[in-house]
């Protein structure tokens, strides 16, 4: 199971870093003052910023019960003074970081000396918040059996409606520095809480059970509902702040995780301290763990095209290649043929080469791709021929040796595909004008290759298609990822979400190319789709769509229905269909068979549109 992860004994070090670099700015001067001859209490430890008085101090018979015991991962313990003070700013509760398997139990009493530090999960890079720990502890059992403090009750009512303070301008955006506010702002709520006991009531899951053993919920069931039980991030200020992860303290091996869905209810009281880790921010780690309560949610269905509509769709398959086990294939293929009703074009990311990621030059998906073609004709689907370029080697990001491509999939009963001269990796398509048609100059063919926008990503894949005699291009995409970005828990506010440049520029050819088509044949039926790796109301997406050359079609749904992936307990969008202006009527559907669920062929859910040319 994933915790917060191992720490490193250099925890002094980091401290020592992120004060010369300004990070935990603001804590310094103040460390002196906050020793004097009273007994060190938690609360002194924690103070009312994020940032410990004492870091670097070393502290003495710090009394507190022990209210959860950590044995795998980052190894320790919390405790808890029972006798807390009034300010609602300075938490209570701190982890004491031992490295190995911690002595103590539930419910001891004890006196810990050690030195106070705040480790930064994931690094100071990472933009993360710290969590404030003693380490290198020498422990006292003073008393064992003793009643827990009472856990401090999370709820809609408790957790405000506001996110975060703006970060500080002099400290580079950091909120570090800040006098806490937990009345007002959510992220300073749960900061004043950190480590200590607290407990949440039946809440729904807005983030199914991941191979790590931890799920979401929301304890506010009216923030931004979803129309199957998600939870929408609709906007950079839209936060969500309802949403917590929940672990359990217990080794798997003596008790498993629960499985569940979104929408599904984790009832009763979950009760243990509340940490900070690098994969989501602050985390009930459940000493007392509720029980699931199954909801009704099933993979949805589209409709089927009618006769004269032309159904497009996009999927990421993630990583696909011929080593994944036959069930993988199956799968997948079911759901083009079932969930997806067999679409007339499907434009395919993450379609990787021959070997996978063996990284040995292979750059073909030959194989990959008639394995998988041969799994939907098995399905029921029809018999898909398929047009993609292969990449340069190493030359497209993904995994390590996989190659990863898009590739178009095209019903041949129902479409046809335009061969162009067809391009090579580094062999940019352009567009030409035909008896007053735009057409590409390679069909397949590659939109800008060259352009630095592409370097270590995927480069677009053109294609033209005919359909019941009218022309209709296809541009697959599979933006840069996400990677880099800082989280919204970050201790920068807003966080800094770095791989939006690259995106931007990435946005800004597709629209350059499209507008090209458009400029040969203004009446042109371009779709543009595939894995934009941003959300709608994006600046990628505004790039896209800029000077109207194209529609983002996922618009065109209520709210409460878009989205495609769940991440950290947020549905959001990243997979898109965009229409030029000559698409004027179409029915959009984000099929939602794979980001609600735990048991997922794939993180992303596909879209497919339907329209007549």
């Amino acid at each position: 199971m994933r915790s917060s992860h191992p720490r490193s004994a250099a925890v002094a070090a980091l401290v020592a870093t992120a004060l010369a670099t300004g990070l935990l700015a603001g804590s310094a001067d103040a460390a002196e003052g906050a020793v004097s001859a009273d007994p060190i209490r938690i609360h002194d430890i924690q103070g009312t910023t994020r940032i410990s008085p004492l870091t670097g101090k070393q502290v003495t018979d710090v009394e507190g019960i022990v209210t959860g015991v950590r044995t795998y991962g980052s190894r320790g313990f919390w405790i808890q003074d029972p006798d807390a003070d009034d300010n609602d700013a300075t938490s209570e509760g701190v982890f004491v970081f031992t490295s190995s398997a911690p002595t103590v139990a539930v419910g001891d009493a004890v006196k810990v000396s050690g030195t106070v530090g705040e480790y930064v999960p994931g690094g100071l890079t990472s933009g993360n918040q710290s969590v404030t720990q003693i380490s290198k502890p020498t422990v006292t059992v003073v008393s064992s059996g003793n009643a827990l403090p009472e856990a401090t009750a999370i709820n809609e009512y408790s957790v405000p409606a506001e996110y975060a303070p703006a970060g500080d301008p002099a400290a580079a955006g950091s909120i570090n520095g800040l006098a806490l506010e937990p009345a007002r702002y959510a992220l300073d709520y749960y900061e004043s809480l950190e480590g200590m006991n607290v407990r949440i009531g039946t809440s729904r899951v807005v983030g199914a059970t991941d191979p790590y053993s931890e799920l979401w919920v929301t304890v506010k069931g009216w923030e931004n509902t979803a129309k199957r039980g998600g939870t929408i991030y609709g906007s950079y200020e839209s936060q969500n702040t309802g949403r917590l992860q929940i672990q359990q303290l217990a080794p798997l091996a003596q008790q498993p995780f629960p499985v569940a869905n979104v929408g599904d209810k984790l009832t009763g009281t979950t009760e243990g301290p509340l940490d900070f880790n690098q994969f989501g921010g602050y985390t009930l780690v459940a000493r007392t763990l509720g029980t699931v309560k199954a909801g009704t949610l099933a993979p949805e269905k589209t409709k089927p095209q009618a006769e004269q509509e032309l159904a497009v769709a996009t999927y990421n398959v993630e990583n696909l290649d011929p080593t994944d086990p036959q069930e993988k294939f199956d799968a997948l293929a079911k759901a083009v043929v079932e969930n997806l009703a067999s679409p007339d074009v499907l434009a395919l990311e993450e379609i990787q080469d021959d070997n996978g990621a063996k990284n040995d030059g292979t750059v073909s998906a030959e194989q990959t791709l008639t394995k998988f073609t041969a799994a939907i004709t098995a399905a029921g689907g029809p018999a898909y021929q398929w047009r993609t370029v292969n990449p340069e080697d190493k030359k497209d990001g993904g995994e390590p040796g996989g190659n990863i491509r898009q590739v178009f999939l095209f019903n041949p009963a129902r479409v046809s595909f335009t061969e162009r001269a067809p391009g090579d990796a580094v062999t940019a398509t352009g567009v030409v004008k035909e008896n007053g048609k735009a057409a590409l100059t390679h069909s397949p063919g590659r939109v800008d290759p060259a352009n630095p926008a592409w370097a270590d990503s995927r480069k677009p894949l053109a294609g033209e298609f005919v359909f019941r005699g009218k022309t209709v291009f296809v541009i697959a995409n599979h933006f840069g990822s996400k990677g880099g970005d800082e989280g919204l828990t970050s201790h920068h506010q807003p966080p800094v979400r770095s791989s939006e440049a690259k995106r931007l520029l990435q946005a800004q050819a597709v629209n350059g190319f499209v507008k090209e088509i458009l400029a040969a044949d203004k009446n042109a039926n371009v779709l543009v789709l595939g894995d934009i790796n941003d959300f709608e109301f994006s600046a990628t997406t505004d790039a896209l769509a800029d000077g109207g050359a194209l529609y983002p079609a996922i618009k065109s749904l209520p709210k409460a229905e878009r989205y495609s992936y769940v991440y950290q307990g947020n549905a959001q969008v990243l997979d898109q269909i965009l229409t030029s202006p000559a698409i004027k009527k179409f029915t959009y559907d984000s099929v939602h068979i794979n980001a609600e669920f735990s048991a997922q062929n794939s993180d992303h859910d596909p879209q497919v549109l339907r329209f007549k040319p």
